[in-house]
């Protein structure tokens, strides 16, 4: 892709989310569409989003589990960027017609406190965290999940380009030390109008949470970039998406880590 073509991509993202009409598949309209083309993207449309006056508050993490990375047919995580606009309370309700097709997932939310850049270890990475936390990602797509005339879905590159299909964050109240708990065996009961629709456990995130932190930092690095103190890092989802139309609740149990919930009218 050109500088052209990729700010012109970035450009139709933010307005589909403006508008919330979604826009076609951009690895349709540019065959060969690499990775790093979609990183290019994604960065263009976040440089658009803090141009409008919102803030970074931290990454996301997405395709950590082995069965969304064979789906996609790949065999890497992806990443995206938090803003401040992002950030809703838990037990809070998202308005009607904030979101095109949101959908939820269930994490384990790292905030820092040391910033952390290029090749770390999961030592490293625990010592710079403040708490972990039980949290819960929206997702929206503002690239269409399917071409209607050719039947081609979604590819990682479009999903790379839409911010990793990021759209909100609700973080849990209660702080857990990382150093005192094996994130591996931490899960959710995630339930959608009281109907249990996923179980999961912190394995499902690359064996370990903590390893997503390790990854992100790396893969940051190679575009200068690294977490900063006081961000904000979704680990990564181990649950399946959970579809959330209008009128619906969706609330996660952690256990020990507590409750977390979104409505959306």
């Amino acid at each position: 892709m050109t500088e052209d073509e990729i700010h012109a991509a970035a450009r139709a993202l933010v307005q589909a989310k403006a508008s919330g009409e979604q826009i076609g598949l951009l690895s349709l309209a540019h065959p060969g569409m690499t990775m790093d083309e979609a990183y290019a993207v994604q960065a263009a449309y976040v440089t658009a989003r803090l141009a409008e006056g919102r803030r970074q508050v931290g990454w996301k993490i997405g395709l950590t589990s082995r069965a969304m990375q064979d789906a996609l047919g790949i065999d890497t995580p992806d990443s995206g960027v938090l803003l401040d606009d992002m950030v809703f309370e838990s037990g809070g309700v998202v308005p009607k017609g904030r979101f095109i097709q949101p959908r939820v997932e269930a994490e384990i939310a790292f905030v820092m406190k040391a910033p952390l850049q290029g090749a770390v270890t999961r030592e490293e990475v625990v010592a710079a965290t403040d708490h972990v936390c039980a949290s819960l990602e929206i997702l929206d797509t503002r690239i269409l999940r399917m071409d209607p005339q050719t039947g081609r879905t979604r590819s990682v590159c479009d999903t790379i380009a839409d911010n990793a299909a990021n759209a909100g964050i609700v973080l849990g109240e209660t702080k857990v030390n990382p150093r005192l708990v094996d994130l591996r065996w931490t899960g959710a009961i995630v339930t959608r109008d009281g109907a249990v629709e996923e179980t999961g456990l912190g394995a499902g995130v690359l064996n370990d949470p903590v390893m997503g932190i390790v990854w992100l930092a790396e893969r940051l690095a190679g575009y200068g970039q690294g977490i900063e103190a006081g961000q904000v890092v979704l680990s990564g989802s181990f649950i399946r998406p959970v579809e959330c139309p209008p009128g619906c609740m969706v609330e996660a149990d952690f256990g020990d880590f507590g409750m977390v919930s979104i409505s959306f009218e």
